[in-house]
Formats: C-alpha cells, structure tokens, sequence
C-alpha cells in the first residue's frame, strides 16, 4: 500500500495497521459505481482538454474491461489496495499502462468516496421503494378481503372499539406511505454530487462538475467544497428513514405474535412462515415477526453510529467517516430483508380466524360508546350520556352479563328513552358501520380507502 502514497513516505504501514486501516472489504459494494463516476470523470477531462481525447477513450476502455471482469467474478481486489479506488485504479494501471495513472487527476479519494457512496445509496433507495410497495399491496389484498371482518379495537393495549379488520390493516399501508414519502424526500439530498471538490477545496485543474453531475444523473452539485467532502446528513437522514420503517415492521410484528398465541387465536401461522421447537413438539413458533422486531434495534444501532462519529468532526474530511459505510449497507441489507420477509408472512404465511374474531368483538363492552351515541341523538347531553353508560356497565359487571344481555325493561329503568331498537345499535356489525366520519372505520368508507389504494398502488 505504500506504493500508493508520495514519496514522502519511506516505509510502508505495520501490517495490524494496514489491515485495520483498510476497507477493501466492504466497500468493494461500491465497485460499480466507482467504476461509472470513473467514466464520468475520464470523460470530462477529455472533453475539458485536460487529458486528450484519445487518452479520455484508452481509460475509459480499460475502465469497461475492468467492469466487465468484475461482472464476470474475475475481479480480486487486495488487502494491500487498502479500499475499492485504489484497487481499480492499480488494475487500470496493469492494463493500459502508465496513462492510468492521469485518471486521478482534478479529483481525492475524499469527492471519490463521496460519489460512490451516493451513487450507490440513490439506487437502493429506488429497490427499498419497491419492497415498500410490495409491503403494500400485501396488506392491501388482505385488507380487500377482510372488509367485513371485524377485530377488537385496543387502547392501552384494552378492548376499546370493534373496527373492520380491513381498516386496521389500512393503517399499515398508511404508515408505509409516509415512508416512502420520507425516502423520497431523503433521496433529494442524496442525489446531490460532491464530484470535483477534491479533497476540500476544490482544484486548479479546469474540471467541469456540472458535467460529471449529468453523466451521473445528479440533480445538482454541492456549492460548497468543505461541505461537500464531509457532509454525511443524508446518510443519517437515510437510516433515521430506515430506523421509523422498522418501527412500522416491529409494530406489526408484535402484533401478529400477540394474535398467533392461543390467548389471542386470532390467526393461524401456515408452515411456510413458522418453525418448531426442538423440545416441545407441539409447539409452532412465530419465528419471522420475531426476527423482524429483533432487527429493529439493529438499525437503530446504526443511526446512533453514525450521529456519533458525525457529532465532534472538525470540516472538512476525516477517517472516522469510513466507518459510514457498513452502518449504511447493513441498514439496507436488514431494512430489504425484513420488507421481504414480512411481505412473504402476509401473503402466505397467516390465515385469519373470522368466527374467534367476531366471538372477540361479541363478548366485551366495546359498544358501550354507541349506548350513549344512542341517547346523544335522543337529546341527552354526552356528557349526562357518558356518567348513565358508566353505571350500566357497572351493573353488568356486578351482574356478569354483557350490554346485550340486558332487557329491555331494565333498558327502561336505566332511562325511558331506550327502545328495542338499541339491540341493534349495538350489535358489532353496526357498531362498525355506523363509524362513517371521513377516516372512519365504516364498511363505507373502507372500500373508499381501497379503491383509492388501489389505484395508486397499481400505477
């Protein structure tokens, strides 16, 4: 490795050093794109008259070989080319010669790494959107056919409201929403190039950045060369996306776990998505949501990785910035993972119990609220409504009935408004029903939600 630095080194690093000091090992993921703004680069020198158009042509050659060799596996970087640029530019060198050596020129490693790094980044947010949407439509075809089916409703984790299962479900394509929304507003700052800052300053050399930013199909360059060198806010911009995505699959993953146990019982889990214990044989584990919520804190991890090697960083490049790397490929490797998996759990790795959810939402007091919607649209105050309900719970209570096991008489005595047709009120089909407030969990207005979920997700 010392054969890359100037000649105002005499010996080459201890060995320890020269392995803790690369990252060769990771950051060979950035092959193809330090190979394209490689291209770029050769590319705008030619055209800029810095290296001649020929020369431009013998790079950029030598650069497609060493792409296809790569491609084809034959490609092997060495510890002793300490990161992915140097390797390439070692093996270009092989190939054409000393005219390999003017490939650097105008450019650091520093706006080199920067690129990559981006580069590589704007294109995994592209395939997360897409893990995202699959995520969607999964939840949307379970949704479209669960309209009907109802699901306690919780607060503090109690029954609260019977509401449609197909709502509750749309709640999650919601979140996913804003999501993609976060990573597509993430994107913007990615897609932003730091090429031709060179190692802080800029370069004496007549570069052309707003060339090499269109090649590379950036929105624009940074204005700022100390800025652009150091600037790693999109890369926690990205994983706090990441950290608020896991959320969304955690929350769901416990849910699904609370609804597989038997004091639930409100799914089954298929054996394509479950496994068994190794001691009790009549055991099937939730095993995927498990995983999912355990990978959670992973990335979270990351995010407090990458605010602390940020937070004490003199401008403009420091080595501590190497370390933003595998924080953000193992963001993205466990985020794509736990979307796929998840997708996988909902399409074929759970099947609802409609009878033990309707017998759920038939035996407790969620319904208690339209008793007093009941008399709140006979005249009574909320209020007034809300105190007389409470007392008639009580009696249930101390009686061991349900709301719908009480006469009508006893109705009566309660407040001679009730009729007999509060028995249906507050049956738990029109319970749900009646929730027709735009955003509610009306039959109604969840089939307005997925036609119109339907139709964006199949653009």
């Amino acid at each position: 490795m010392s054969n890359t630095w100037s000649d105002r080194f005499d010996e080459g690093l201890n060995p320890f050093i020269e392995r803790f000091n690369a990252s060769i090992s990771f950051d060979i993921c950035l092959i193809e794109e330090d190979l394209d703004g490689s291209i770029a680069h050769a590319k705008m020198l030619g055209l800029q008259g810095v290296i001649t158009s020929d020369e431009a042509k013998q790079i950029t050659k030598g650069l497609d070989q060493i792409k296809s060799e790569a491609l084809a596996g034959t490609f092997k970087p060495e510890i002793t080319d300490e990161d992915i640029h140097y390797s390439i530019e070692r093996r270009l060198i092989e190939l054409i010669g000393s005219l390999g050596k003017k490939l650097h020129t105008g450019r650091s490693r520093n706006d080199q790494v920067g690129t990559d790094i981006r580069l590589w980044l704007r294109k995994h947010i592209d395939y997360i959107d897409q893990d995202l949407q699959r995520f969607q439509r999964s939840l949307l075809q379970l949704a479209g056919d669960n309209v009907n089916t109802l699901i306690p409703g919780y607060t503090h984790l109690q029954r609260a409201q019977p509401v449609s299962l197909a709502h509750h479900l749309l709640a999650y394509i919601e979140m996913a929403e804003r999501d993609r929304n976060r990573l597509s507003d993430v994107r913007k700052r990615v897609n932003i190039s730091p090429l031709g800052s060179a190692a802080l300053a800029g370069t004496s050399v007549p570069i052309n950045r707003q060339y090499t930013a269109k090649e590379l199909e950036f929105d624009c360059i940074y204005a700022n060369s100390l800025d652009a060198v150091s600037d790693r806010d999109f890369a926690v911009e990205f994983v706090a996306a990441a950290s608020l995505i896991m959320v969304h699959l955690s929350r769901i993953s416990e849910e699904i776990i609370l609804w597989a146990s038997e004091e639930f019982a409100f799914i089954k889990l298929t054996d394509r998505c479950a496994t068994g214990s190794s001691l009790m044989p009549q055991k099937k584990n939730p095993d995927v949501p498990e995983l999912v919520r355990g990978k959670s804190g992973r990335v979270f991890g990351h995010l407090q990785g990458l605010l602390t090697m940020i937070k004490g960083l003199p401008l403009a490049y420091n080595k501590d910035l190497q370390e933003d790397k595998e924080a953000i490929f193992d963001t993205v490797k466990t985020l794509r993972d736990s979307l796929q998996a998840t997708s996988i759990l909902l399409e074929e790795g759970l099947i609802f119990c409609p009878d033990r959810l309707l017998d759920a939402v038939s035996s407790d007091f969620s319904n208690a609220t339209d008793v007093a919607d009941y008399l709140v649209a006979k005249g009574v105050a909320f209020r007034e409504a809300y105190q007389l309900v409470g007392r008639i719970v009580k009696y249930c209570l101390n009686a061991g009935i349900l709301l719908k096991d009480v006469d009508l008489q006893r109705w009566k005595d309660f407040n001679p408004l009730f009729e007999a047709d509060l028995f249906d009120k507050i049956a738990p089909m029109q319970v749900v029903k009646s929730r027709l407030s735009q955003g509610g969990t009306g039959f109604d207005r969840v089939r307005e939600e997925l036609q119109i979920w339907q139709k964006k997700l199949n653009k």
